[in-house]
């Protein structure tokens, strides 16, 4: 297999061989730990429950709560009512949380319980506090990713929470989609930098980056408020980072409550930011100042000093699509040569829209949805790139085909700092062009020293 061509590749369209993506339910639990006093609960089994926490943990480098329906040999046969209505007196018993949001996994979608149904019989027989609330989406793990269930969640939050109550509020929603705390806390500075009030959500800014104070917090001070939320049905306008974690929310809003939104990629790198800083300023009616504009100069210089380290240099990025794309847009404005840009979410929409980046740039790349590791490392044997871009996942990649790895994305498991350095926006931006300029660099002092030499001379 390791010697498979690309024609056979191609061929191979019935089995997946380490795929670029992860479950459903992962995504919906982190959208649901971006809801301030939210407790994630996964309906299913136990050993689920504990792998999407895990994983996220180890990203993170935090520790992430949820609860679980714990289902065992019973509930797998004769459904998983009992075990949820248990589940919902205990969390609230012993956890107090101001919103349970629940999450399926692929046991109870098999087994075909009626979440709502349970949620309401639950809340006449008094097992839900008064004042309290529980939301819920449909997160199968058999199909989708875990860019699908992130988004799930964040339609569920909008149907269940937002309102219009025809007080019109000033504040412009942003849906960020799947960004890490660092991401999100940099979007809020640069609302906050144009003077603009913003209700961000999912909002996981301190909530999973927060400062050491030796006191542990089930509940941290981050997270958007439920208050918030309900209120974002009286919005002017939304904005959507990103076209599947984001846009379906806002899509979502518009058709509840009619708020009309502005579809956007997620803002990495200079195009991209551009653009979002481009409608929130309109949305809200303000100028750009001058502390954004030096940003952006200060950007610009560092591409035309470094310029000459990135100009052909081919490269294959991989990973969450909305990320993937939003990374390929920069390193097209970098003068890069992208190569492949894969992820494992399903749909013709990314290649699309990585066509379209492709074609403004006059240029082309393998582009592929549904695909995995496997090929990609197949077709980096077969035309090798000098650079690769993704997540933890393309190491081995990386190590037996000895090219440098520049980490983005979910998940991140053998680095630390990723949560605390912002992708987006122009410092974002500089801090990735950075990574890419290193990396590329010490790679070729490794490799070729008297040639680096000589370039630098």
């Amino acid at each position: 297999m390791l010697d498979a061509t690309p024609t056979q590749l191609e061929l191979r369209n019935a089995l997946v061989i380490n795929p670029a993506k992860t479950c459903q339910p992962i995504g919906a639990m982190y959208a649901a730990l971006g809801i301030h006093g939210c407790m994630p609960h996964s309906h299913g089994s136990q050993g689920c429950c504990a792998y999407h926490r895990s994983q996220l943990t180890r990203h993170f480098k935090e520790p992430v709560v949820a609860t679980t329906s714990s289902f065992t040999e019973g509930a797998s046969v004769f459904g998983g009512l009992a075990n949820l209505q248990q589940a919902l007196v205990n969390i609230f018993a012993i956890y107090n949380p101001d919103i349970v949001a629940i999450h399926t996994t692929c046991l109870s979608e098999v087994i075909g319980d009626d979440i709502p149904t349970i949620i309401k019989k639950s809340r006449e027989e008094g097992l839900i506090p008064e004042g309290k609330v529980v939301i819920h989406a449909n997160t199968p793990s058999f199909v989708g990713s875990n860019v699908t269930g992130f988004s799930n969640m964040c339609i569920a939050i909008v149907n269940y929470l937002a309102e219009q109550t025809g007080e019109p509020t000033e504040k412009i929603n942003v849906f960020p989609g799947w960004l890490d705390p660092s991401d999100m806390r940099e979007i809020k500075r640069l609302a906050t930098e144009l003077g603009v009030v913003i209700t961000l959500c999912p909002d996981t800014s301190d909530v999973l980056d927060l400062p050491q104070t030796g006191i542990y917090e089930m509940y941290p001070r981050g997270g958007t408020p439920l208050a918030d939320i309900r209120r974002m049905g009286d919005a002017p306008r939304t904005i959507a980072l990103g076209k599947f974690t984001a846009h379906p929310a806002a899509e979502a809003l518009l058709e509840k409550c009619g708020v009309p939104y502005n579809a956007l990629d997620a803002p990495i790198g200079l195009a991209n930011t551009d653009l979002f800083l481009d409608a929130l300023r309109k949305a809200a009616g303000v100028e750009v100042p001058s502390s954004i504009e030096a940003e952006r100069g200060r950007l610009l210089d560092a591409i035309s000093d470094m310029g000459q380290y990135f100009y052909g240099v081919p490269v294959a990025i991989y990973g969450d699509p909305d990320v993937v794309l939003g990374i390929l847009r920069f390193t097209l404005e970098l003068g890069m040569e992208p190569k492949y840009v894969f992820t494992g979410a399903t749909g013709k929409a990314f290649e699309t829209r990585a066509a379209q980046l492709l074609e403004e740039h006059s240029t082309s790349a393998l582009v592929k949805s549904q695909a995995d590791l496997f090929e990609l490392h197949q077709r980096i044997k077969g035309d090798p790139v000098q650079l690769l871009i993704g997540n933890s996942h393309g190491k081995h990649i990386a190590r037996a085909e000895n090219i440098p790895l520049v980490r983005a994305g979910f998940p991140i498991l053998d680095r630390v700092g990723h949560r605390l350095f912002p992708m987006v926006g122009y410092r974002g931006a500089m801090r990735l062009l950075e990574q890419i300029s290193n990396a590329l660099l010490d790679f070729q002092d490794r490799t070729c020293p008297e040639e680096k030499f000589e370039l630098v001379q």
